[in-house]
């Protein structure tokens, strides 16, 4: 399996460690020629989510990437990737508008408003999640699937082959999130 980073901006370097961890082989999209090597999943790490859009739609990988999230390519959104995918955002705009849910921007505050938490996420038990100007999910539409809460706000969740995160799993020990991810995308692989 190989997975792809975007590395426009944000914590894809972390991601990419985290692969390694995980001997994974990977690559980072930069520009609109990267998308022309093969590879089987997604990763929209952390970052800042105005930016991030901007510059998709700048290099010409928006409608590349949207199209292949819609055709059903495993993709990973932590924290302004989650933002990314969301089809509504409060007070801001949708970016690729590929996942059903909404979501709130910048949820916990502004940088000081960060905070580390230790919370159930689907079936893996409790994990650490590092929370940095972090989004959390409003609402979720019918087919999504709330993965984990905290202080009763939605922090994970998973609609088909997209999982987002408001927390940053790259920046702790745990691989238990990577290691769903990289299942629900080998399960993806099988029934292509």
């Amino acid at each position: 399996m190989v997975v792809a980073v975007l590395a426009l901006q944000g914590a894809f370097a972390e991601h990419g460690q985290m692969l390694d961890r995980q001997k994974t082989e990977h690559f980072e999209i930069r520009q609109k020629k990267d998308l022309k090597r093969p590879f089987d999943a997604l990763i929209l790490p952390g970052g800042e989510s105005t930016v991030m859009g901007k510059l998709l739609r700048d290099l010409e990988l928006f409608e590349p990437i949207r199209e292949k999230i819609n055709a059903g390519m495993p993709v990973l959104g932590t924290c302004a990737g989650l933002i990314l995918l969301a089809n509504e955002v409060e007070e801001g705009n949708s970016h690729l508008g590929t996942m059903d849910i909404c979501v709130r921007r910048n949820a916990y505050g502004r940088q000081l408003g960060s905070f580390c938490a230790e919370e159930e996420f689907g079936t893996l038990g409790k994990i650490p999640m590092v929370f940095i100007r972090a989004p959390y999910i409003v609402k979720t539409g019918s087919h999504v699937e709330i993965l984990a809460k905290t202080g009763g706000r939605i922090v994970a969740a998973r609609q088909g082959n997209q999982l987002v995160t408001a927390f940053h799993p790259e920046l702790t020990e745990d691989d238990r999130v990577i290691r769903y991810f990289l299942q629900m995308a080998a399960g993806a692989a099988e029934r292509r």
